[in-house]
């Protein structure tokens, strides 16, 4: 038997052209099963997308009007806050300063989307919708993969359904961001270096957050090396690539406007600055008691922000400790989210919604949502979670399309 075994290891044939062709059409088929299971969450959620889209008329009409919005109102109800400078970019460049808080790769997209889309807004919406789509693709995949099917499937679902999920269909960079830093995700988790270089770099170019794939590159880079030296080959300096998009913007920062870090001087527009991680969630709690009542706007506010970033303080912590923690063959995917979380915390707003934006932001750490994913196997957590994301979706999107401050 031993024999057998050495000979068949030995004197195995190199791959035929036709058992290549084998198995990229297996690899094809296996990523359409997934194509076809992330559809499942994505057609419903975006068919409730519009929906809401239309329900949200009534919020604008009096009662028995007999006044009838235009049809394009159904998609230019979408074009709220942020996305002013999404499209401001592609048109004029960056032409302020303040203008750099947004970084190029998706106003670069939008530019080139225009050659077929003469209107910007609707190119910034199909790129974000597509972008979605690729990211619970290849959430599910990454899942999949690394855990079972069940919480890939639950995964993709919470995900879509969180309550600032929508921001993911907006003309906001956030869908794209996602999908680009699970694509380096995934291919770090393949040993694939240069191609998670290459999604890290222009995850950079996206947001400054890209930086940050860096992290989970090194340590899966030495876990898959065997954290010894003698086996780091020439690859690894593809992890070079993943601080070159936050790099080249900030060259071209200080070639427009002679400043390396206008993108990070540029949030003192709103009001953000560095300060210590738990300064935000602490003034929140006290603007939540200190104010007229705590059915206040203020008040209210705060706890809508609150909430998801305690949410996923303790989604940081289960990474770590406890029965759904990751393994430490996975240990990277909790490295990402605690280091992404903390960074996201350092820069709260110094008025009395310091973490306004942050529930938004909480999108980006996808580990997250595997750990909510595992908890998710108990039932009644399901379901509680289905109805209380579900809820929340609804409210924040219909004021968001009603022109509320939802940002």
């Amino acid at each position: 038997m031993q024999t057998d075994v050495i000979s068949t290891t030995v004197d195995a044939p190199l791959p035929t052209q036709q058992s290549r062709r084998e198995l990229f059409a297996n690899k094809l088929s296996s990523w359409y099963v997934d194509f076809k299971n992330a559809l499942s969450v994505y057609i419903p959620v975006h068919l409730a997308f519009f929906a809401i889209s239309c329900l949200a008329v009534l919020f604008t009409v009096g009662d028995f009007s007999t006044q009838a919005k235009p049809l394009y109102t159904l998609w230019q109800s979408w074009d709220r806050w942020d996305t002013d400078f999404y499209i401001s970019i592609p048109l004029h460049g960056y032409n302020v300063k303040y203008s750099t808080a947004f970084f190029p790769l998706y106003s670069i997209l939008i530019r080139a989307a225009m050659v077929l889309i003469h209107s910007p807004f609707v190119a910034g919406l199909l790129i974000s919708d597509l972008a979605c789509l690729g990211a619970l693709i290849v959430l599910y995949r990454l899942v999949r993969e690394d855990f079972d099917t069940e919480r890939a499937w639950r995964a993709i679902l919470y995900l879509s359904l969180f309550p600032t999920a929508f921001f993911l269909a907006a003309a906001y960079n956030e869908a794209l961001f996602l999908f680009l830093s699970l694509l380096s995700f995934y291919q770090m988790r393949h040993g694939c270096w240069w191609l998670a270089g290459l999604f890290g770099f222009l995850a950079g170019l996206t947001r400054l957050a890209g930086i940050f794939l860096l992290i989970p590159f090194c340590y899966e880079y030495l876990q898959q090396h065997q954290f010894k030296l003698r086996n780091i080959r020439r690859n690894v300096l593809s992890g070079l690539l993943i601080p070159m998009g936050v790099g080249i913007f900030s060259l071209y920062c200080y070639m427009q406007f002679g400043d390396l870090l206008a993108f990070s001087h540029a949030q003192q527009r709103w009001s953000r600055q560095l300060e210590v991680p738990w300064y935000g969630i602490v003034r929140s709690f006290y603007s939540i008691t200190h104010n007229s009542g705590y059915l206040s706007f203020q008040s209210l506010r705060n706890v809508l922000d609150l909430i998801p970033v305690l949410l996923f303080l303790a989604l940081a912590i289960l990474s770590f400790v406890g029965p759904w923690r990751f393994p430490r063959r996975l240990l990277s995917y909790g490295l990402y989210a605690a280091i992404l979380y903390f960074f996201f915390l350092l820069s709260p707003v110094t008025n009395l919604y310091p973490l306004v934006s942050l529930p938004r932001f909480m999108l980006e750490l996808f580990p997250g949502f595997i750990i909510l994913a595992g908890v998710g196997k108990n039932r009644m957590f399901h379901m509680t979670y289905l109805m209380l994301a579900g809820t929340g979706l609804f409210f924040l999107l219909m004021q968001f399309l009603t022109g509320h401050w939802i940002v």
